[in-house]
């Protein structure tokens, strides 16, 4: 990569966190290029909304990917105390919110088993949403995006409804069909406390007429159980999240040996198909990366995943060094930006159908020259 092309992406991603607004391109595809279920293009997801220029899971962030051409935005769903759906990419909210600066809430510090792990902190299951409503985000990752503090304490935790209606009043102010990529985040745990978020999750979609064949909503999980039961219960594509590691939790409760190498092996992807329309993996489960964190040779997961009918999304996609790798780093510092534009070009020629990026403005970009250079 160029200086030239390095300046060029500062000087992009600055102008990206300098405005509020950017006016919709003509560049953007149209929705049926994009829909789920027979794209002709690959999908360009905002993980998180566009977590690369604001705090994570907010109305801005999400905002900020729509108005940057994302095709589809990428809330994860948690449950609060009295059983509303907000965005927060886990459950424990100290990293992701203020709520260490609200004194009322010491004492509801604790630690809980998540997926069998204890973790010290302030949970979402202990906190109504009127409560919720009264921290504010803050970015999860300092040090790394500095940038991005400049916006904490500003925006709340939103609630799913909120982020439907955002989506709604975007698809008319931008004229194109923004998509929704809600994540059920650790259904077993929960389920344990008796604060399910499937069944709210279909009822939210049915609410809003979005339980349909056609509507441009993929819903994926980490586990297994919970997508073989939205299955019965929903009519759009459901996507099977995987791990380079490890096993979905559901089987660790359950004593399934089975793995998330299982699960993308030629055969479990065949069974992936009877209950999903697509697996979202680890970026390095399709290629891996050797011992000088160089990519290797792609394995056969893309092929074999397409060999059963099945999308392929992987995660994540970000411009910092720290994320990328060695092949694509600008310099030794983790926190520079490298030629992430590269690294998708990379993903997009293994065939995949779509990626997870926080940084959808790039991802547009690194689309658009694919399927035109």
């Amino acid at each position: 990569m160029s200086r030239t092309r390095i300046a060029g992406i500062v000087l992009s991603v600055a102008a990206a966190v300098a405005v509020t607004a950017i006016p919709a391109a003509s560049a953007v595809p149209a929705a049926d290029q994009v829909q789920g279920g027979g794209a002709s293009q690959p999908i360009v997801i905002g993980h998180r909304g566009a977590s690369g220029y604001r705090p994570e899971h907010t109305l801005a962030s999400y905002e900020l990917a729509a108005r940057m051409g994302a095709d589809y935005v990428e809330p994860d769903l948690v449950s609060t105390k009295d059983g509303v759906l907000v965005a927060r990419h886990e459950p424990e909210i100290g990293g992701t919110t203020d709520v260490a600066q609200h004194p009322e809430f010491a004492d509801r510090k604790t630690t809980k088993l998540l997926d069998g792990v204890p973790v010290t902190g302030w949970f979402t299951t202990d906190f109504t949403l009127a409560e919720l409503k009264t921290l504010r985000a803050v970015e999860r990752l300092p040090s790394v995006r500095q940038r991005n503090t400049v916006y904490d304490r500003r925006y709340q935790i939103p609630t799913f409804q909120e982020i439907i209606d955002l989506v709604r009043r975007l698809d008319k102010e931008l004229h194109r069909d923004i998509g929704i990529y809600p994540e059920t985040k650790h259904p077993t745990f929960f389920k344990s406390l008796g604060l399910g978020t499937d069944q709210k999750l279909v009822d939210a979609l049915n609410r809003n007429g979005l339980n349909r064949p056609g509507a441009k909503v993929f819903v994926q999980s980490f586990e297994v159980s919970n997508l073989k039961q939205l299955h019965r219960q929903l009519r759009v594509p459901l996507i099977q999240l995987t791990e380079a590691t490890g096993q979905p939790y559901d089987f660790t409760v359950a004593g399934d040996k089975r793995t998330y190498a299982d699960i993308t092996s030629a055969k479990g992807l065949r069974e992936v198909a009877t209950y999903a329309q697509g697996v979202g993996p680890d970026k390095n489960q399709i290629i891996p990366r050797d011992a000088t964190d160089h990519l290797g040779k792609p394995t056969a997961l893309v092929k074999d995943a397409h060999a059963a009918g099945l999308k392929v999304h992987p995660y994540t996609f970000r411009p910092e060094n720290v994320f990328l790798p060695a092949d694509f780093r600008s310099s030794a510092d983790p926190n520079a930006y490298g030629d992430l534009f590269g690294e998708i070009e990379t993903y997009l020629r293994a065939g995949i159908d779509g990626f997870f990026t926080d940084t959808a403005d790039i991802g547009i970009v690194a689309r658009s020259e694919f399927l035109n250079g």
